[in-house]
């Protein structure tokens, strides 16, 4: 055992040595890029010396109007607070700063190739009207919730589908290594993070033989997630294995708003009958094959039948961005034979959230599960970065009796951002809120369940990037059997956590007090 333990640490020695060979192969290097352009824009401010008093006076007044332009744009408050401040603070620079990133020319070809993709897509989902009557004569109030995410989600509930729950990425793993072997037409893969190790190299060796067998094999990758995991090249060097693969919005040295805007998406399809999504990435931290911050705690879905069809479109969606591709998506439906023998789990409902539109549905899916909740609201979440909004709902269903028990990690990933999940604490506990810290080490789940009744697993966090920036997927589920396996997950992970009161929480020293503040202040901008 203690050799184990041994070569386990070695492991994750050389994964992080290896890391950080990369990081600063690729980041430090783009990084400095962007810290030339940045002193350029001041340095250029400082050449106008001469004319001080009329270039204070032009930037100021630049400022007052991204200012004035900023507040009137339809976006969260406190993302425009985030941005009004700084720029107030600092006239001169701040509101040329905002116009360098925002006003990038680049990120409108991007927003309208992607929202192009999205809508020629829908044509692809109807709903079928049966399944949406029966759920809506079932439970109005819950019917309702599924409406929203056909409507503004685009994305139609399903039954003839079958779930299973993964309460760890241990879990997942083989069953998706078994899925995987089993495919004949096509696999698609769409992840945040590809590190090389035993958990991608196991999915690799499989997909190279599928090449070798005439499936079509598809990998997309975010390429800000694997700036630090994979070599620069390595779509070519996945292209020269046969395997078609593209890397989502190209990491590069320029001032634009799209840098925020990644693809956070967990998702695996194989032949339109069997999908897979959840807050596993293709890591060994996921399956705690090597383990930098204690156990890692991670949850999947895997479903099988009429519903992977949304998976399969959300797939192709950033697939045509990435490839220019044009495609018949309904060349890539299941075939009736594969759906044989498949029951109906209740209600099953994938959806995708995109950060370039109006419509924060990641957001507003939750918002309408914990604002409905008649019992019980439990939560897991990497971060707890919230927004207003989400702070009422969880705060007034506590006072109106609601058990509200949130789960966050025991041991961070990141520092900084921890001291901000802690700070938001505070108004939940004063409320009632329960908050629980996973001690063996850090939860990256996603999920909530309401009820017994309703639940969600996928990619979404509760932090503004999640909700506002990234592009994110999950599965709403509504009486089905893996309800009652992640009511029975959140209770045995609440056996290992230590409960986070209000006491302990105002113990934290002044500057630490400070320090979250400020942090909460620039929260929507991290």
């Amino acid at each position: 055992m203690e050799e184990q333990k041994k070569e386990k640490k070695q492991d994750s020695k050389k994964q992080k040595q290896k890391k950080d060979r990369l990081f600063l192969s690729k980041v430090i290097i783009v990084g400095l890029l962007l810290v030339v352009q940045i002193v350029f824009l001041v340095v250029m401010i400082v050449k106008l010396g001469d004319y001080y008093v009329y270039v204070q006076v032009l930037c100021t007044v630049i400022s007052l109007l991204v200012v004035i332009y900023i507040v009137n744009k339809p976006d969260n408050p406190a993302y425009k607070l985030a941005w009004v401040i700084p720029i107030l603070l600092f006239p001169i620079f701040g509101g040329i700063f905002y116009l360098a990133i925002a006003g990038n020319r680049s990120s409108k070809g991007f927003v309208r190739k992607i929202e192009d993709s999205i809508t020629d897509s829908c044509q692809f989902l109807p709903q079928n009207p049966e399944v949406a009557q029966r759920l809506m004569e079932e439970s109005k109030v819950v019917g309702m919730q599924s409406q929203y995410i056909q409507n503004y989600g685009k994305y139609p509930v399903y039954q003839h589908t079958e779930a299973t729950y993964y309460p760890v990425g241990d879990d997942n793993f083989q069953p998706l290594l078994d899925e995987l072997r089993k495919a004949k037409r096509y696999i698609f893969m769409e992840y945040f993070i590809i590190r090389e190790g035993l958990f991608w190299d196991s999915v690799l060796e499989i997909l190279e033989q599928k090449v070798k067998e005439g499936v079509d094999v598809r990998v997309m990758f975010d390429d800000m997630g694997c700036v630090a995991t994979i070599p620069s090249d390595y779509e070519k060097r996945l292209r020269a294995k046969g395997i078609r693969c593209y890397s989502f919005n190209r990491f590069i040295p320029i001032l634009t708003l799209r840098l925020n805007n990644r693809d956070h998406r967990k998702i695996t399809v194989i032949d339109g009958h069997t999908g897979f999504t959840g807050g596993i990435n293709l890591s060994d931290e996921y399956i705690n094959h090597t383990s930098p911050y204690g156990h890692w705690k991670d949850t999947g879905i895997m479903i099988k039948g009429e519903a992977v069809w949304s998976l399969t479109v959300m797939f192709l969606q950033l697939w045509g961005y990435v490839s220019g591709e044009i495609e018949d998506f309904y060349q890539y439906a299941p075939k009736p034979e594969d759906l044989i023998g498949i029951g109906n789990d209740g209600y099953i409902q994938p959806y995708s959230d995109s950060p370039l539109d109006q419509e924060i549905v990641g957001e507003n899916i939750y918002l309408n599960m914990i604002n409905k909740a008649k019992e019980r609201i439990y939560i897991i979440t990497p971060y707890l970065v919230l927004d207003n909004e989400m702070v009422t709902a969880l705060t007034l269903a506590a006072k109106n009796g609601v058990d509200v028990r949130i789960i966050i990690p025991g041991i961070p990933d990141k520092k900084i951002v921890y001291i901000l999940t802690q700070l938001n604490c505070t108004p939940l506990l004063e409320s009632g809120v329960r908050v629980f810290k996973y001690t063996p080490g850090f939860t990256h789940a996603k999920g909530v369940l309401v009820d017994d009744e309703i639940a969600t697993v996928g990619t979404v966090n509760f932090d503004y990037r999640s909700l506002y920036l990234h592009f994110e997927c999950g599965v709403w589920v509504y009486g089905s059997r893996i309800i009652a396996d992640i009511r029975k997950d959140f209770e045995a992970t609440l056996q290992q956590c230590k409960e986070y009161t209000l006491e302990e929480n105002l113990k934290a020293s002044p500057i630490r007090k400070l320090m979250g503040a400020i942090l909460k202040l620039l929260a929507p901008l991290m």
